[in-house]
């Protein structure tokens, strides 16, 4: 019966873990570049449960086993979905996106990161940032252009000003993504880098997050009804040891 309680609570607890990711994923449906992440559960091993006070007659030596029992269930790990959000076209000109497979790469002081949100504008300097201030980076370094007007920027990366090429922005694609760690403002970081993508950058457009509020709603309420059968579960349990305190008190 107390194993009961712990089974049950396990699975609150678990509950709970995918209730935030969930919730983290609905708040940031609206981030450029953002990616979902999962919650995935792994289960305590089980154990056998067998009959025991069979009549002393029978010959079995051993008691049957009538089958086995799990002992709950605690979160496993948390992946991200890596899959292509929307592209949304804007009218800023530093406004990116990439089409396909690839990462842009962008340096700040705490080192160096990959993201999909290519939402840049010009710092005081010239140089492309991201909203934190982390400088895009080319094939040469961190990119700087004169003017926004002349700017334009074709499918491989190359950038021009009037016309002539002043810059070519590094594109990389990631071996293995789920070695990739988030860090927060929709930067990555880890993962083996190569240079080179697959895919097409797209000016004057933005990724959107790969995040369905639908589906995410949706497992919202499957969160909150396992979580309240496990409730229940433990109301029960706790019901049931009261009862059995009352049978063997001595009054």
């Amino acid at each position: 019966m107390i194993k009961g309680l712990y089974t049950s609570a396990s699975g609150m607890m678990a509950e709970m873990v995918r209730n935030d990711v969930t919730a983290n994923n609905m708040a940031n449906v609206n981030t450029t570049g953002y990616k979902k992440d999962t919650a995935l559960f792994k289960a305590f091993p089980e154990v056998l449960i067998s009959r025991i006070n069979d009549d002393k007659k029978t010959d079995i030596k051993k008691p049957p086993v009538i089958g086995s029992l799990g002992t709950g269930a605690i979160v496993d790990e948390i992946i991200t979905d890596h899959g292509q959000g929307q592209l949304k076209e804007t009218t800023n000109p530093f406004d990116l996106a990439i089409a396909g497979d690839g990462y842009f790469v962008v340096q700040n002081a705490n080192g160096t990161f990959y993201t999909r949100n290519g939402s840049f504008t010009q710092d005081s300097a010239g140089y492309l940032v991201n909203s934190d201030g982390g400088y895009l980076i080319g094939e040469d370094g961190p990119i700087r252009v004169e003017n926004a007007d002349d700017v334009t920027i074709d499918e491989s990366g190359n950038v021009f000003e009037n016309g002539t090429q002043t810059a070519s922005i590094r594109l990389v694609t990631i071996t293995d993504q789920t070695s990739l760690v988030k860090t927060g403002d929709s930067l990555f970081t880890g993962g083996q880098a190569l240079n080179g993508i697959t895919g097409q950058v797209k000016q004057k457009f933005l990724e959107n997050s790969n995040v369905n509020v639908i589906n995410e709603m949706v497992n919202m309420i499957t969160i909150m009804r396992a979580y309240e059968a496990n409730q229940k579960v433990i109301t029960a349990h706790d019901q049931t040891l009261g009862q059995a305190m009352d049978v063997g008190r001595i009054r």
